[in-house]
């Protein structure tokens, strides 16, 4: 696990494939704390990192990661991941 200097410890991260977003906005309207519809209308992750072919953003609280396990249950193109990490 990663631990951070705010005593967090980081146990998930999101994973985001943007080029593969078909612009529902269905994440950006379940959990607008860390999704937005950027100008060309994609979904974007908030605050995430790219990283190879996607982006990414780590999860400091159970709280975000249940919230964001809704966007990933409603994406319907199955582009949002919640990755534990080890």
């Amino acid at each position: 696990m990663i631990t951070f200097g705010n005593g967090y410890m980081a146990k998930y991260k999101i994973l985001h494939y943007y080029d593969e977003c078909i612009s529902c906005g269905a994440c950006a309207a379940i959990c607008p704390e860390f999704w937005e519809m950027d100008d060309e209308g994609m979904a974007r992750l908030k605050e995430s990192v790219k990283a190879g072919d996607h982006w990414e953003r780590i999860i400091l609280t159970e709280d975000a990661r249940a919230r964001n396990q809704e966007v990933v249950e409603a994406c319907p193109v199955t582009i949002i991941k919640i990755e534990k990490i080890e």
